[in-house]
């Protein structure tokens, strides 16, 4: 078995027999797609047999046989369907994986122009030229005249996004709703924390986007290149465009690596990693598990950015791991905050402070990360002094864990929508734009003073959907969001500080303090980070299933009574 790439997400080969299955489990695929009628060859592993293997070694299987020569529009559409919701990647299967590969490509006309499926299955070994007439019939059509206008149109298929479509289609079921989102896979960024710890697989925290789209939305499949407030317009990247009677912006935020210079070039390497990425959290776990002595230096730049204890949270799961293999005194781990204080909400700070010094952490505040040698492995930071002048510190490091500034996507801050700091500019408590009234925002994109997570947009979702179908209506928002933000801090395997808390810094526990106390270290609060938070997330947010987050009501202000 030797796997051939078209997109990283899909994979061909020829034949497979069980121990190819178990190799192919070993290399990380998720799910099969047998493109092969039973019985085409002497020897051949019928399909129901190839399904129990792969099932019982963790992989989905699926079996849509095509004989040569012949694409039936039936096999195509289930191909498209399968590709959209079995996890990734997945590896196609048949006699040469020709059929395969062209399974693939027919699924893809319309979502790819033709000429770029061609050069992917090519560079693959693929020559699939003669579908070219079927792929540009399927191709999608420029839109002709006015562009379609739909009830709601989302920006963003991120949490914000998908729960906010998820919540609005549970009130309203006939809503005709898009949504702009280019990205073929959707993350649980949450659970990149517990990826760089070793407690969570990668894989756990990423699915096909095409499996958390709500069934009853048009997913438009590029990105958003402006926003036309005044017409009620959105670009698109291919110059199309589309309408809206409401739109809801959830763009999210742009990691701002390249600020750092150096900082890019050596992720990955030499001991610099972060687990505000995929594909490096598991990096984060293999120098914490790796490293028997030396300096760890920890960075988190000025706000705002997502999950503001994130930085913390690898910290302290780092420490508890060198703790562990009895390597923590030959560490010097240092933590470089670009602000002034350990944690924004004053009750959390004692348990936390608690856990700094029993890792013997230092604290060095005002310290902004602004440059990365890699290869001397040196950490350049700029402090500034009691007289407001900058000096530059270099520190030498075998572990660096890095977070990037965080900036609005440049999209967002070039438009009508952006205020201060290229942030969209919304009432923090309805939601709604402060100068387009058929706009809405949620999530990490906005302007408002809430701790930007995932727990804020699963409470947001709801009061944006209330509002929106108020506002199609012609009426004022009925719904309003308290600036709720959870942030489970990590300080050890089997514990975390649930600190959880609104504008202004109020504490707004789920529970009563005798059930959970967020400002104590508590094994009950890991528990709903490891084993509830997950399923939350992916079957109740995603699906608009609002478990404890049901939307307030707006209450009136003084003046209006």
């Amino acid at each position: 078995m030797t796997p051939k790439q078209i997109v990283p997400e899909f994979h061909v080969c020829g034949p497979l027999d069980m121990q190819d299955l178990a190799a192919a489990a070993t290399a990380g695929f998720r799910a099969i797609i047998c493109a092969r009628p039973d019985g085409e060859e002497p020897g051949q592993l019928p399909a129901r047999e190839m399904a129990t293997l792969a099932e019982a070694l963790g992989m989905a299987f699926v079996h849509i046989p095509v004989t040569p020569g012949s694409f039936a529009d039936a096999d195509v559409a289930t191909m498209r369907t399968m590709l959209d919701r079995l996890p990734g990647p997945v590896l196609g299967y048949c006699r040469t994986g020709t059929r395969a590969a062209t399974l693939w490509a027919l699924a893809q006309a319309g979502l790819r122009p033709p000429e770029a499926i061609l050069t992917l299955a090519n560079a693959a070994g693929f020559d699939l030229s003669a579908q070219r007439p079927r792929l540009a019939a399927g191709a999608v059509a420029p839109r002709p005249g006015t562009p379609k206008t739909y009830d709601v149109v989302i920006v963003g298929g991120g949490a914000a996004g998908i729960a906010t479509a998820s919540s609005l289609l549970k009130r309203r079921p006939s809503l005709d709703i898009a949504i702009v989102e280019p990205a073929e896979c959707h993350y649980y960024q949450p659970g990149w924390t517990m990826v760089g710890a070793g407690v969570f697989q990668p894989e756990t925290t990423r699915v096909p986007m095409g499996a958390v789209m709500p069934d009853r939305v048009t997913w438009i499949r590029q990105a958003a290149a402006g926003f036309a407030p005044d017409a009620r317009e959105i670009a698109l990247a291919d110059g199309s465009s589309l309408r809206y009677r409401i739109l809801v912006a959830a763009p999210g935020l742009r990691l701002a690596w390249e600020a750092i210079p150096g900082l890019a070039e050596a992720l990955g390497r030499n001991g610099v990693t972060s687990n505000y990425r995929f594909d490096l959290a598991p990096y984060t776990f293999r120098l914490a598990s790796t490293v028997q002595g030396g300096r760890a230096l920890f960075t988190q730049p000025a706000m705002p950015i997502k999950c503001a204890g994130a930085p913390q949270k690898a910290m302290y799961l780092s420490c508890d791991i060198w703790r562990a293999a009895g390597v923590l005194p030959r560490m010097e781990v240092e933590f470089h905050n670009a602000g002034g204080v350990l944690f924004g909400v004053p009750t959390y700070v004692p348990a936390l402070m608690e856990y700094v010094e029993r890792y013997g952490i230092g604290l060095n505040f005002g310290s902004t990360l602004v440059g990365v040698d890699g290869d001397a492995g040196v950490a350049t930071f700029e402090r500034k002094g009691s007289d407001g002048t900058a000096e530059r510190v270099e520190r030498d490091f075998d572990m660096l864990h890095a977070v990037p500034p965080q900036r609005p996507l440049d999209v967002v801050a070039a438009s009508p929508l952006a205020g201060a700091g290229g942030w969209i500019e919304v009432d923090p408590a309805t939601l709604r734009h402060v100068r387009h009234p058929d706009v809405f925002a949620l999530g990490d994109a906005t302007n408002t003073p809430n701790a930007k997570t995932a727990a804020a947009a699963r409470k947001q979702a709801p009061v944006v959907a209330v509002n929106v179908l108020a506002a199609l209506e012609g009426k004022a928002p009925a719904a309003q969001y308290d600036g709720y933000g959870s942030c489970p801090l990590t300080v050890e395997r089997g514990k975390i500080v649930l600190a959880e808390f609104g504008y202004g810094g109020a504490l707004l526990p789920t529970f009563p303090r005798w059930i959970l106390d967020g400002s104590r270290p508590t094994r009950l609060a890991w528990f709903l980070k490891d084993r509830m938070l997950p399923p939350i997330y992916w079957h109740a947010m995603l699906k608009g299933r609002e478990w404890l987050c049901q939307p307030q009501p707006v209450v009136p202000s003084k003046e209006a009574a």
